[in-house]
């Protein structure tokens, strides 16, 4: 089958996910005809992403987070503000995915957590299937746990990820851990989607700590504590647009530009990792068996959900700082419940099988039902 992809370009995660799930194709004889990145002018296109996607990759300008005048916490109505001025730029975009999916014909359409996509899928009924996958998907699962007391910008996360699967065929919940399965859920719960790079490094425990923030504004955060703590070695990784490759402010502290390989190496070599609160970094650290502290992006409500079920899930602990001393005190997974979650992940291969065998009966079969367009409850 011919699959299609339509990515948000807001951190690092989708666009990993989107790597792995690309190797999965290859490896089972699919082909991945195109790829759509959702843009945005303060941030770059990350070369690793440009190297490892080995199809067309096509820039539209996508809705994203705007951040306050310091770069670290998100501005819910600067957000809607500047968004909503943009209108005709993103209908120029809904036009160009059209003009693309036209010339591809794709099997199945792919959308990982891209708002346009949803919106594409809702207005323009391509006649193919459209699935979504994202941890963000997990909230529709009967077990999910919301962090109390913010209706308001709950409201906005359940609204925001309903406009991306408008009319999917599947909606896919990236977890951390297997899930209950209820008979009247609306989404398949299924691992972390990790790239193979991830499984080769032999984890080791260096003299540093790992830190990766995907607002730059954290970096004064970072920057004072690693200078009243010279004691403590710090390697952090930002989406800095115009920094170098390589900054060092202090002795202790170097910032890098995001590289996925280094970072990896890095990961596997830490003593632990401290990020802002999304899930990509999070699960390969797990993976590699390194202690974790999230501090979700402030104004954020997804990030604080995020750091909420990583700590059910007994993945990591949150925070509201980057206090890297935190870590000290966290113990090293056991060994079995590292085997579990890594036999968890390694089921990846096993489930692409089944869905890919289901949608190629439903190809054959030319039973595709037509969606409604209809949104998805937000109960």
């Amino acid at each position: 089958m011919k699959f299609l992809f339509i990515v948000q370009g807001e951190g690092r995660g989708h666009m990993t996910q989107a790597i792995a799930f690309s190797s999965l194709l290859e490896k089972s004889g699919h082909e991945l005809v195109a790829v759509i990145l959702g843009k945005s002018k303060r941030r770059a296109v990350p070369e690793f992403f440009e190297r490892e996607i080995k199809a067309p990759i096509h820039l539209v300008e996508s809705p994203n987070f705007e951040t306050d005048g310091n770069q670290k916490k998100v501005s819910i109505l600067k957000t809607i503000l500047k968004n909503s001025v943009k209108l005709k730029t993103f209908h120029q975009s809904l036009t160009s995915i059209q003009q693309i999916v036209k010339a591809e014909n794709p099997d199945v359409i792919l959308n990982f957590y891209d708002l346009l996509g949803g919106l594409y899928n809702f207005i323009f009924r391509p006649k193919t299937l459209f699935w979504v996958i994202g941890h963000q998907y997990l909230i529709e699962h009967p077990c999910f746990k919301f962090v109390p007391n913010r209706p308001l910008e709950k409201f906005l996360f359940q609204f925001n990820t309903a406009l991306t699967s408008l009319g999917a065929d599947e909606r896919f919940a990236l977890s951390f851990l297997p899930q209950i399965h209820y008979a009247n859920q609306k989404v398949r719960v299924v691992p972390p989607l990790l790239r193979s790079e991830v499984k080769v490094f032999e984890p080791k425990t260096g003299d540093f700590y790992l830190a990766y923030m995907v607002n730059p504004g954290y970096a004064e955060e970072v920057f004072n504590f690693a200078k009243a703590n010279p004691q403590l070695k710090v390697k952090a990784y930002w989406d800095q647009k115009e920094a170098a490759e390589t900054e060092l402010p202090l002795p202790n502290l170097s910032f890098h530009r995001v590289h996925d390989r280094k970072f990896l190496q890095d990961m596997a070599d830490c003593k632990g990792l401290v990020c802002t609160a999304g899930f990509e970094s999070v699960c390969e650290a797990k993976y590699l068996g390194k202690p974790v502290m999230m501090i979700p992006v402030a104004g954020q409500y997804e990030q604080a959900c995020n750091a909420l079920d990583a700590e059910v899930s007994g993945v990591g602990i949150a925070s509201d700082n980057f206090d890297f001393a935190k870590l000290e005190s966290l113990q090293k997974k056991d060994s079995m419940e590292s085997f579990q979650y890594k036999n968890w992940v390694d089921s990846w291969p096993v489930i692409f099988r089944a869905l890919t065998s289901e949608a190629l009966m439903q190809k054959q079969k030319n039973q595709r039902t037509i969606p409604q367009g209809s949104l998805p409850s937000l109960s």
